[in-house]
């Protein structure tokens, strides 16, 4: 049976709150088994009898919507596509990595646009960075995510029309541990 891992924006933040409880709960009134959550930012794990990711996508996005009220933009991975976000080395990498180096991923239903490559390139900086890689973004950090001037509405502004969501490497290196 497939496995997949979901990455859902928008939970837990902006004045909506689910529990984990009833996250998975959510999930498994789907059918889907082996329902589990990783830290309460929206990151379910589960194994689902579909090899279809798109239609299972828009599956939980819909129950979600019915049982939360609002729309919540859902990103699968499979275990094995996780584990390249997590292998894929940044560019800059090399020079960037260090303690005061914070490393995230931007998720994209499909590869980055043109336009989004363009904005995002446009704003490599001493301080930010973006490297690109299938469906997904790696923004690399000098500092802390807060202590970048893309921070609140910078990354937003970059990226609008653009449905992602986004998760710091070490969430991701945990979860893909988890799946291995």
């Amino acid at each position: 049976m497939p496995r997949y891992i979901a990455f859902l924006r928008g939970i837990n933040v902006g004045g909506h709150r689910v529990t984990m409880d009833r996250l998975r709960e959510i999930f498994t009134e789907l059918g889907l088994t082996d329902v589990s959550t990783f830290i309460a930012s929206g990151n379910v794990l589960f194994a689902a009898d579909c090899e279809d990711a798109d239609a299972l996508r828009e599956r939980i996005e819909g129950h979600l919507a019915t049982h939360l009220g609002y729309e919540v933009p859902t990103f699968l991975r499979s275990p094995s596509e996780l584990a390249a976000v997590v292998a894929f080395r940044p560019t800059e990498v090399g020079t960037r990595a260090g303690d005061s180096s914070s490393h995230y991923v931007i998720f994209l239903d499909t590869g980055v646009p043109d336009s989004l490559r363009s904005e995002l390139t446009q704003l490599n900086s001493e301080m930010d960075h973006f490297s690109f890689a299938g469906t997904e973004v790696h923004w690399l950090i000098q500092g802390k995510l807060t202590d970048s001037p893309l921070f609140d509405r910078g990354l937003e502004q970059a990226t609008k029309g653009v449905r992602t969501t986004t998760r710091n490497m070490n969430t991701l290196r945990r979860i893909a541990a988890r799946w291995a």
